[in-house]
């Protein structure tokens, strides 16, 4: 794992990369890759790299070269099927230098140009500079485990990093917002598609390659995937299907299992991480090393699930606490490592577990892309409910009845029976919009322009909060609402999710592994029919069947959780003044963003309950 970056000057331009800026770029992220550092300048080319050694830790430094000086690399991630392809590619003449996959991947290039990435199993974020051909070529992995942001100037040249401060520290780009990601933001988290809060900043969508030749650049997808049931699969019976599945889950964490450096696990007592722990128990022949983290609070503390794991398996086991001043201490520290806002609190939390577990261990695994692949979320069974239900209300109730029910019932915020009401399809009209989007949103559109300064407010008028999801939704093929919510949330929400997995874990400098994510695996996931997803109240139904008498029955049969945080609690009582500090204070209002009133409602509320 490593962090890259480069600068490609169009030869029109006859101007030299300036190494010491290339330098900036790549020292910005020495968190990524503290065991060494590569550059490579030529004209108005340059490559930079940071190495954190996971795989042929004496050999494997980078910028790499082909024998013949055509290619050079700069590589992050991890080809895990690397032994079979390197198997195969010295049975074919080709001779290795190292024993590293990054040497594949280029061994891939020369045979099968910008192709090779579809030979790649594996989380990647790869540059390759060209010299025949003078391209340069970017690739990312199919789900985006691993990231890449670039700035392409007007006069062509193109800018590229692991993470938007390089490209800042470069020089590349002004620190603005971009107004036209900040909707998005605000409802999701996170800017949903290949925008950045970053004015010119933009990240390579998973499955794509860029392609950069003398200042103009092409962005084609390399890799799709599909939520379309099989026919044979459909027919086959439950016990075939859980069958095969535990077959491919067990192959894809012994893939990850490929390291010259030790390993261990994120455990936090739900079911993925339990699975991969379970599974890893089989493979190795050492204590396999967990990590748990948890705050002081009872109400987000699962230590006593994440014990019930290891003590079955038999682990290595570490934990940690993180108190409210370990947590807020750390809290602009780690928006620094995620170049946002972190939206999500349980961010910090990972960053504890992952220091904890750097201690240890440079990889671990984690069960990340289990959700949005097997239908873990309850929101998948709310939405398939209400969508069904309301569109029976629609067609049988009168629309002023409907419209006088619903202003009885309110908005969605309120305390009490109201409240869950307002999220139902007797208070929303039967599409995914308002059913699926705004139910689960952090602010609806509708809501978005009333918690802004009028100015504010002006410039995101019109903007589509969800173009990113409305987009994966309209290139979905999937025949079922299951499939095109699945399809949907593997190309919106999980991104975001393995963004903050990434940038979390490396800010420590180690490594994560995510099973649940190789690609031969989810494929045929995708294929199955929705039943072995979600059956009836059971979410993850083919990976509970295949666990059943694997794991703890506490851990099967617990309700997802997510990753409980006090914050809530601490903003009522002892660091309430943090609001006041950092939301309500008159620099705060200065900056013409947030509306204050509105702010300050929100406050008032959150400390009456």
């Amino acid at each position: 794992m490593c962090g890259i970056c480069g600068i490609a000057i169009p030869d029109r331009l006859a101007r030299p990369v300036d190494e010491a800026r290339l330098v900036r770029m790549r020292d910005s992220m020495v968190h990524r890759g503290p065991d060494g550092a590569g550059l490579l300048v030529e004209g108005g080319i340059g490559l930079g790299h940071r190495r954190l050694s996971i795989m042929d830790v004496a050999h494997g430094a980078q910028p790499m070269t082909t024998d013949d000086g055509r290619s050079t690399i700069v590589y992050n991630g991890e080809v895990f099927n690397h032994p079979t392809l390197k198997t195969a590619l010295e049975a074919e003449g080709v001779r290795y230098r190292t024993t590293c996959d990054t040497e594949t991947v280029l061994h891939l290039y020369e045979r099968h140009g910008r192709a090779f990435v579809e030979h790649c199993r594996g989380m990647f974020a790869i540059a390759i500079w060209d010299r025949t051909e003078r391209t340069l070529v970017l690739a990312r992995d199919r789900f985006g485990v691993k990231p890449v942001y670039y700035v392409h100037d007007a006069d062509g040249t193109l800018w590229f990093a692991s993470e938007i401060k390089a490209l800042v520290a470069a020089g590349a780009v002004r620190v603005d917002l971009d107004v036209a990601s900040f909707p998005d933001f605000l409802a999701n988290h996170a800017p949903s598609g290949d925008e950045t809060l970053f004015t010119g900043v933009r990240r390579l969508p998973p499955g794509h390659v860029l392609t950069w030749r003398d200042g103009e650049i092409a962005i084609t997808r390399w890799w799709d995937l599909h939520f379309v049931p099989d026919a044979a699969a459909a027919r086959a019976p439950d016990a075939a299907l859980v069958e095969e599945y535990g077959r491919r889950f067990e192959e894809a964490v012994r893939l990850r299992l490929m390291a010259d450096v030790p390993l261990g696990m994120f455990l936090s007592g739900g079911i993925d991480s339990a699975a991969i722990t379970a599974v890893m128990s089989r493979l190795v022949q050492d204590r396999i090393k967990t990590f748990s983290v948890a705050f002081a609070e009872r109400e987000a503390n699962e230590f006593r699930y994440a014990r019930l794991v290891a003590e079955r398996f038999r682990t290595d086991h570490h934990e940690i606490v993180v108190s409210p001043e370990q947590f807020w201490d750390a809290l602009p520290r780690l928006v620094w490592h995620e170049d946002e806002p972190l939206a999500h609190p349980s961010s910090v939390a990972l960053h504890m577990v992952s220091r904890l577990a750097g201690e240890h261990v440079k990889v671990v695994l984690t069960g990340e892309g289990s959700d949005e692949t097997l239908a873990g979320y309850d929101r998948y069974r709310i939405t398939i409910a209400n969508m069904a239900l309301g569109g029976a209300w629609e067609r049988v109730v009168p629309s002023a009845l409907r419209g006088a029910l619903s202003g009885a019932i309110g908005e969605a915020g309120a305390a009490g029976v109201r409240g869950k009401l307002a999220r139902t399809f007797l208070a929303r009209p039967a599409n995914l919009d308002a059913m699926y989007f705004d139910n689960f949103a952090v602010f609806a559109p509708d809501r978005i322009g009333a918690i802004l300064a009028p100015a504010m407010r002006e410039r995101v008028r019109g903007i589509d909060a969800y173009a990113a999801y409305h987009r994966a939704l309209a290139a979905s093929d999937a025949p079922t609402l299951l499939g095109r919510l699945l399809y949907t949330d593997t190309k919106t929400y999980l991104h975001e999710l393995l963004m903050k997995q990434d940038q979390m874990s490396m800010a420590a400098s180690i490594e994560s592994r995510v099973p649940f994510l190789d690609h031969p695996l989810v494929e045929w996931v995708a294929s199955l029919p929705d039943r072995a997803k979600l059956r009836g109240a059971t979410t993850k139904w083919i990976l509970r069947q295949t666990m059943r008498d694997v794991l703890p029955p506490e851990i099967l049969s617990r309700r997802k959780m997510g990753f409980p945080v006090p914050v809530g609690a601490w903003f009522r009582g002892a660091w309430r003044h943090l609001l006041d500090e950092f939301v309500l204070s008159p620099r705060v209002r200065a900056r013409g963003i947030f509306d204050e009133q509105a702010v300050r409602r929100f406050v008032d509320g959150h400390g009456a309950g």
